[in-house]
């Protein structure tokens, strides 16, 4: 067998015809060139006429056996009436602008998408800042379709990125399961933007907005999309009233002490029975509770107020929810507790959002959940130093596509 011939077989690479090689600098350096003879345009695909040739141009590809490999070849520029003067398409890279082949670049990509990119430099011998730039190019060649076409169902949520308070807004298609755009800052500008990315006609389609209680979400929400229903996660409601019995329990704590350290010692340690669902209590933490009933009426009021919420958030029938919420809010308008007072004026400010959940069974936890796996990334890497290079690999990991390590046979 031919040495070129052996070579083309190692290669696996279609539509390629190897001329020769040579070794430089410790590195195979094999000569190539396309197997068809007319010129192609890079963009579109289509033969176009000459325009003249380029010099010699290195591509970097998969190691063999340790060794750097480099395809070289002086590409042919084309005149094309759609895009211009452009060089030629080549059958072993996608976008002329990479000096990297195809199967490098998805064997970096699904590498990065299993470990950080300090790793994946060690392994490949690239620079950091070219993984990046591999990344983007692999994310826009998995991701051809357009990821806002036909949104229905989505969720905002914001995330950290980086100390000092940056943050990323996302927003991800609840059908889906899918982180769908992505964009730094957390304030009503930010979000903005999604819906102006979105267009008008596309916006119309929007049905269901889930999201927490921040000012500047509802806001934008209801500028853009005011026909869609606003849907508050029912965890971030229900915490709401968790911290009101928090609140109270430190206000009975400082007042009991300002009478006797004795009485305040008794309500020391309520704070996880008071916050726990009633099933998960241990029997001793069920006796405190039991017993608070004639030492503190203040604190046990509390306690069920909180439980009784969260009755209502778990019927089916919305029309009884908000009645039933309704009465709840007049019972923590008089019951004397400051917390509860506040809290009630918020609920009752938002209360047909919050029956929204009733509604719909609509939370934010797939927005939760691809935040979870957000903040992995950005711990496995030991934070990014920009939110565009946070950006680029959240649409690598959180966006649906997979990758396999690039494997062929002789």
């Amino acid at each position: 067998m031919r040495t070129t011939t052996l070579l083309k077989k190692l290669l696996g690479i279609k539509q390629t015809i190897v001329k020769g090689f040579e070794v430089v600098a410790g590195a195979l350096v094999i000569k190539v060139r396309p197997s068809w003879r007319k010129r192609r345009c890079a963009r579109c695909r289509k033969i176009r006429p000459g325009f003249d040739r380029l010099g010699p141009r290195r591509w970097r590809h998969l190691d063999f056996g340790g060794v750097c490999i480099y395809l070289e070849y002086a590409p042919r520029r084309v005149c094309c009436r759609s895009c211009g003067i452009v060089v030629e398409m080549v059958p072993w890279s996608d976008d002329p602008r990479s000096r990297f082949t195809t199967d490098f670049e998805e064997s970096v990509g699904h590498l990065a998408q299993c470990c950080d990119k300090t790793s994946v430099t060690v392994v490949f011998q690239i620079a950091w800042r070219t993984v990046g730039t591999i990344i983007e190019r692999v994310v826009k060649r998995h991701r051809s379709e357009d990821p806002l076409e036909g949104l229905v169902n989505i969720g905002v949520d914001e995330v950290s990125y980086r100390k000092n308070h940056r943050y990323l807004t996302l927003v991800s298609n609840h059908d889906t399961g899918r982180i769908i755009w992505a964009k730094k800052g957390k304030n009503s500008d930010t979000f903005a933007t999604f819906f102006k990315d979105l267009g008008p006609e596309r916006c119309e389609a929007i049905k269901l907005v889930s999201m927490d209680m921040s000012k500047a979400y509802i806001k934008t929400a209801r500028k853009f999309v005011p026909q869609a229903q606003i849907v508050f996660d029912r965890f971030h409601v229900q915490q709401l009233v968790s911290d009101a019995v928090n609140e109270t329990r430190l206000e009975e704590w400082r007042r009991l002490k300002e009478i006797s350290s004795e009485a305040a010692a008794d309500i020391k340690g309520l704070r996880y029975p008071l916050l726990k669902n009633p099933w998960n209590l241990t029997a001793e933490q069920s006796d405190r509770l039991s017993d608070l009933q004639k030492d503190n009426a203040r604190l046990y009021r509390a306690y069920l107020l909180k439980e009784s919420f969260a009755s209502i958030l778990d019927r089916r029938q919305p029309n009884v929810a908000k009645k039933k919420l309704k009465n709840w809010i007049s019972w923590a308008c008089r019951s004397r507790l400051p917390a509860f007072v506040k809290t009630a004026r918020t609920i009752r400010k938002h209360i047909d959002d919050i029956i929204a959940y009733v509604r719909f069974r609509f939370t934010n936890a797939i927005a939760e959940g691809l935040n979870n796996k957000v903040r992995l990334l950005t711990r496995r890497a030991y934070g990014f130093h920009s939110a565009e290079a946070t950006i680029c690999m959240i649409m690598l990991c959180c966006t649906g596509i997979k990758l396999s390590p690039v494997s062929k046979k002789l």
